[in-house]
């Protein structure tokens, strides 16, 4: 079994343990359910790159990366920095996330786009990030079917969420459906964990018209950026290369002043 399949084996269990614990009908009585979704400037992105800033505390490949860091201070830097998106871990077991972190940046920036970053593969989870104050969800193509992404994808459009869907390979663009807008090239092998940034210089030609192009993982340097969006990339999901320093939101706020 490789660490994905582990991954996802935890994650089976641990959404049947919160769907006993919390079940729909009390997810929905939570403020944020339901709410109007932020969404990212499109727009913008025809004039220079944007950026995803990802808060993460760990993750299986690095170990701990910032395990003190508090997420509403990295928020309202990220903010300020100017960034097209957050990302928020929300798996706990591998990555060191919660429910809290997300739901406290909600609460502090109701305006910020926020990405629910986590191992999708039920519904259930759908709503959570509606609850928590989610305007993204990630779905990830190497861990759901064909059907399976259609259906989450219809079910994350009926509570106004927008979709990143994430593929590794040509192969699994073939499990992309046009009611999702956003579609990212993971540079990370999440078998092995190798990351290799010519995997979305490679896809970007067979991406679906019309969907918002990101390139995910291994990203660390304007020259990178800038040879990715030329390429035709226009959103940049970021992480490590911010959380691994003591001040993350300095750290982003220095690379968007240089793009």
């Amino acid at each position: 079994m490789n660490f994905l399949d582990a991954i996802v084996e935890h994650k089976r269990m641990e959404v049947l343990k919160r769907k006993q614990k919390r079940p729909l009908s009390n997810l929905n009585t939570f403020p944020f359910y339901g709410r109007k979704t932020n969404v990212i400037d499109s727009e913008g992105l025809t004039e220079r790159p944007g950026i995803i800033a990802e808060f993460k505390r760990k993750s299986p490949s690095r170990g701990p990366i910032n395990l003190e860091a508090d997420p509403v201070e990295v928020a309202g830097a990220y903010r300020d920095a100017g960034v097209s998106a957050m990302s928020i871990l929300t798996d706990r077991n591998f990555f060191g996330g919660s429910f809290s972190d997300l739901r406290h940046v909600r609460e502090s920036f109701s305006d910020l786009v926020l990405l629910r970053k986590d191992f999708i593969i039920d519904p259930y989870q759908l709503h959570e990030a509606s609850a928590y104050g989610a305007d993204m969800v990630l779905l990830i193509a190497a861990i759901l079917d064909k059907h399976e992404v259609a259906d989450l994808a219809l079910e994350a459009s009926s509570l106004g969420l927008h979709v990143l869907f994430e593929v590794h390979g040509a192969d699994e663009l073939d499990k992309y459906n046009d009611s999702i807008g956003y579609v990212g090239v993971n540079n990370r092998d999440l078998k092995t964990f190798q990351v290799d940034t010519d995997r979305s210089v490679e896809l970007i030609g067979q991406m679906p018209g019309g969907v918002v192009t990101v390139s995910e993982s291994g990203i660390n340097s304007k020259d990178e950026i800038n040879r990715l969006w030329e390429a035709g990339f226009q959103l940049f999901l970021m992480g490590e290369s911010f959380m691994k320093e003591q001040d993350p939101g300095k750290a982003c706020k220095t690379l968007m002043e240089k793009l």
